[in-house]
């Protein structure tokens, strides 16, 4: 019912899902699953747009691996992330898109695509589908919090109060403001850990030698940081450098651990030295580098980054752990994630917040951070499924 003012909409026993994008399309074909009335509400003008932007580089679903490497990605959360991995992992995620009719290919490093290597057929699909099962859905409608169990918002329509039986929320992290997730949601919940850059680029002060090279791929190496290693690629750019091999070590390079590359991860120092040794004496370094078989953009990161530069046994450790000094991560907006959001300890097992009963949360807007390479699609999927079903046994229990 709507109000005379306008001021109120009551919904009956509608379960509200505040944001579509994967998280929130989960959770609502969850609860339409279990028969309720679902009402999606995203304050753009269409949904799942960080989907969309995602696909257009391909849409990495999932990884093609058991759940407990899978889980070692998630670092930290992922003892938090099990359960929800375990229902709905690699596995899961492939049979899912494969549902909603997409053919699918697994990469060499396993990563797994759609073949047309696009998110909008899948999205088309999957929209079809929730709206086969009478999933409502209301967009440019903003959420402004509660007043009391009412929840607010702002529509083309002026201003509603809503009366739903449960709500999940899938707001998103607080990257990707343009897409529509800026993280502002936080002022209106407690528990909230301050969001930070991942899956981002990091700043490096070049020095004029290196302009040439700003977009050049430094391929076919080992990046290591914090304990941590990624075997891949980086791109160095003229704030500093980004791509898939740094952003897996967003983490650890995020709290200021070393960064050292390895640009002869398949060769060992101790033959890498004898090769150095093999080397005519008294040529330039530059000469020297490219007889060993690193390319252009690899040169002239060595000479950028090891002055003076040392012979023998030295060069060889040297090549093996080249030291690249970082000044911190690009803003947080360029980053494809971010870490931070709402606490484990500020949601129960089924992620409703202890601070509001009959309200769950799922998706990046959880404090847990993963790597690109499918992962943080695919746990942003676990938790909306997760928080969805628990959604609807809370609903359906209190009926």
């Amino acid at each position: 019912m709507i109000s005379e003012d306008n001021q109120t909409v009551e919904k009956g026993e509608t379960a509200l899902v505040i944001g579509g994008g994967p998280a929130g399309l989960m959770a609502a074909e969850a609860l339409a699953g279990a028969g309720l009335p679902v009402l999606v509400a995203d304050r753009m003008p269409s949904l799942a747009r960080k989907l969309l932007m995602a696909g257009k580089s391909g849409l990495n679903l999932t990884k093609a691996e058991p759940l407990t490497p899978m889980l070692r990605a998630y670092g930290e959360s992922g003892d938090w992330l099990r359960p929800m991995l375990r229902d709905f992992g690699s596995d899961q995620v492939q049979a899912w898109a494969r549902g909603l009719g997409q053919e699918l290919f697994i990469g060499s490093t396993g990563r797994v695509f759609p073949r047309v290597m696009k998110a909008s057929p899948l999205l088309r699909a999957w929209l079809r589908r929730l709206d086969g099962a009478g999933v409502e859905v209301a967009t440019r409608w903003t959420w402004q919090g509660w007043d009391g169990d009412r929840v607010l918002f702002d529509t083309p329509d002026g201003p509603l109060r809503l009366a739903p039986t449960v709500t999940v929320l899938a707001l998103g992290g607080g990257s990707w403001a343009r897409l529509g997730s800026d993280g502002a949601w936080a002022r209106h919940l407690e528990g909230v850990a301050p969001f930070a850059p991942s899956n981002c680029g990091f700043r490096r002060s070049w020095s004029d030698h290196m302009a040439g090279h700003f977009g050049a791929p430094v391929k076919a190496v080992t990046l290591r940081a914090g304990g941590r290693e990624s075997r891949g690629e980086f791109v160095i750019s003229r704030g500093g450098i980004e791509g898939g091999g740094i952003y897996a070590l967003s983490a650890p390079l995020r709290e200021g651990a070393a960064l050292e590359i390895d640009l002869f991860p398949d060769m060992g120092a101790d033959t890498l030295a004898e090769k150095i040794d093999r080397l005519r004496k008294g040529e330039s370094a530059g000469n020297r580098l490219r007889k060993l078989g690193l390319d252009g953009v690899k040169r002239a990161l060595v000479m950028e980054l090891l002055r003076p530069m040392p012979a023998g046994a030295e060069l060889a450790a040297a090549l093996k752990a080249l030291p690249l000094a970082l000044e911190g991560p690009q803003a947080m907006d360029r980053a494809i994630s971010t870490a931070g959001g709402l606490t484990r300890a500020a949601l129960d097992e089924g992620l409703m917040l202890r601070a509001r009963p009959g309200t769950f949360a799922a998706g990046e807007m959880l404090d847990w951070d993963a790597p690109t390479g499918g992962y943080l699609l695919t746990a942003s999927l676990a938790t909306g499924l997760w928080a969805g079903r628990a959604a609807a046994r809370y609903a359906l229990s209190e009926a």
